[in-house]
């Protein structure tokens, strides 16, 4: 046993006070050992107490509870603006499921977001208290063809995005790049939507569901970029760029009065962004110092103007629905205007691309990408990065840093009664 203590119980002892103890009396050996014993047998009754018991010991804090959403369910209809995956499903060239696509997003991965990062869905679903929304095409893959149940529609209960890159307001806009959705498809997608949750719900609670959530549509762009502009057809022979704009304005509004006619209340309208500012055009146009193309700026800038007169318009004569026009390109040229304040560096390069402004081709390697994209405001040759989404979205939500949203931004709109 003095081996034991020597080696075992007393390491912290000096040598000759454990040579003291080793060969102490044998009156005093057995009071250690009963101490020993005591003390191990203490150990074992508090090893067995049940945690109520052990008052006193410090526990950690639970992990903090999900926020309550605001609303039901976010859905999202667009193009690459807010496509979370729909074209990694679809035969296109216009995909981002490829690095460095996402290098800077939540997983370090790319989604087939067109960022390095998030998109302002991703941070108007946080805003929201609503997870991440997932592509429609994902969900469908999931849940099989003709199977509906709550099991099945869980993916879809809190908000499905239809968001096709390349899409258009017109079917044939984008089609050189392959297949996407166009904005008739995806609005015929909520209403396969609608019916699935009726069968799973009910009609009345699927009404309830669709009336106090948030629809989100951004599109327009690719009318522009991949039609217009590039004269497919001899478009520009046949209509001037107010025409061609009205035209685009009636078709958003046929769709907007077929998503009213399935319980749609409200509706967050996202305006075009300053396209000729774009790095691909400041390369295409041959721009010598950065500046804007003002041709292209001047046919976006009247296509938003006609898109908010339509909203207005649309509220009067449906008073118990509110969609809320959102001027991007108001807020993206606070941005161009004002980067200093935000921290960019540069307004007109690319961090992803080749050629002048990066906008020669697309970006297609990480190595073609710059090291800091934050410092950015374009991520590509045409779409912003992750901190030029991060602005917009507080702006669509609350105009933290100018005024985008008319007639109420869409922390003022959730609050509203339905």
């Amino acid at each position: 046993s003095s081996s034991i203590n020597q080696t075992g119980l007393l390491p912290h002892l000096s040598q000759p006070r454990a040579r003291e103890l080793a060969t102490a009396s044998p009156e005093m050996a057995p009071s250690l050992a009963h101490l020993v014993c005591l003390l191990l047998l203490l150990l074992l009754l508090l090893s067995a107490l049940p945690l109520s018991a052990a008052a006193s010991t410090p526990r950690s804090a639970p992990p903090s509870a999900p926020p309550t959403p605001l609303v039901p369910a976010l859905f999202v209809i667009g193009d690459s603006t807010s496509d979370v995956g729909t074209n990694n499903y679809l035969g296109t060239l216009a995909r981002a499921d490829r690095e460095p696509y996402g290098r800077d997003f939540d997983t370090h991965r790319p989604t087939g977001r067109f960022s390095n990062g998030r998109i302002p869905v991703d941070y108007l679903a946080e805003k929201l208290g609503l997870p991440f929304v997932p592509p429609y095409l994902e969900q469908s893959m999931r849940m099989g063809v003709g199977s509906v149940g709550l099991i099945n529609i869980g993916g879809m209960i809190q908000g499905v995005n239809y968001a096709s890159a390349a899409a258009g307001i017109l079917s044939s806009s984008g089609s050189e790049l392959g297949m996407h959705v166009s904005l008739t498809q995806q609005v015929q997608q909520v209403e396969d939507t609608y019916e699935q949750l009726a069968l799973a719900l009910g009609e009345a609670a699927t009404v309830d569901l669709f009336k106090r959530s948030v629809f989100f549509v951004s599109i327009g762009s690719n009318d522009f970029i991949h039609y217009y502009l590039r004269n497919v057809s001899g478009v520009q022979m046949h209509y001037l760029p107010w025409e061609f704009n009205q035209l685009l304005v009636n078709a958003v509004r046929q769709e907007i009065k077929n998503l009213y006619n399935i319980n749609v209340r409200k509706v967050v309208l996202m305006g075009l962004p300053p396209v000729g500012c774009a790095p691909h055009f400041l390369s295409d146009y041959g721009s010598q110092n950065g500046e804007c193309i003002d041709y292209i700026n001047n046919v976006v800038i009247e296509f938003n103007y006609g898109l908010r007169y339509m909203s207005s318009e649309f509220i009067r004569q449906y008073p118990d629905s509110m969609i809320s026009y959102c001027d991007t390109f108001e807020g993206s040229v606070d941005i161009l205007e004002n980067r200093d304040r935000y921290g960019f560096l540069t307004t007109t390069d690319a961090c992803c691309g080749l050629g002048k402004y990066g906008g020669l081709f697309i970006c297609v390697l990480p190595q073609m990408a710059c090291s800091d994209a934050s410092s950015h405001v374009w991520w590509d040759e045409f779409h912003p990065t992750d901190a030029v989404n991060r602005i917009l979205a507080e702006n669509v939500w609350s105009g933290e840093h100018t005024r985008m949203c008319y007639p109420v931004n869409l922390q003022e709109m959730v609050k509203l009664k339905q």
